[in-house]
């Protein structure tokens, strides 16, 4: 079964109406997962950025993303990890992947067999593409 790493953008453009064709780009994967035709992986970093972005930038109650995180980690065919493999990360950061946060998404990737990583970042997905890391089209 195809495991996806989702990107933090992913999560966001998922649950808010920011960018409605990036809302209907990533759908169909959170469709699969939930029919466990797929697996998606959110990492504990994500998780960190998807509550900072939605109770700092956008200002939505605490509360309210609690329930979110809580009912993602929940779902059918979302698996949750906070694995890092430091050599990995510091192999791929800064150089290779100059975000850090970006940078432990590879990492995992890179040490994770047949996973993926799903993200609407376009210069994530071609420094992803330079380091040989598979990249989830979108």
């Amino acid at each position: 079964m195809k495991k996806i790493i989702i990107d933090t953008n992913c999560l966001i453009s998922y649950v808010s109406n920011r960018n409605p064709g990036q809302q209907e780009k990533i759908a169909p994967l959170f469709q699969k997962a939930s029919r466990l035709k797929t697996i998606l992986v959110c990492h504990h970093h994500v998780v960190s950025e998807f509550v900072y972005v939605l109770t700092g930038v956008y200002a939505m109650q605490t509360e309210n993303v609690q329930q979110m995180v809580a009912d993602l980690v929940s779902m059918p065919g979302v698996t949750y990890t906070s694995d890092v493999d430091m050599q990995s990360l510091l192999s791929l950061w800064p150089e290779s992947i100059p975000d850090y946060g970006d940078a432990v998404l590879a990492a995992y990737c890179q040490k994770t067999k047949g996973t993926r990583i799903a993200s609407f970042d376009k210069k994530f997905n071609s420094a992803l593409t330079r380091a040989g890391l598979p990249v989830q089209r979108l």
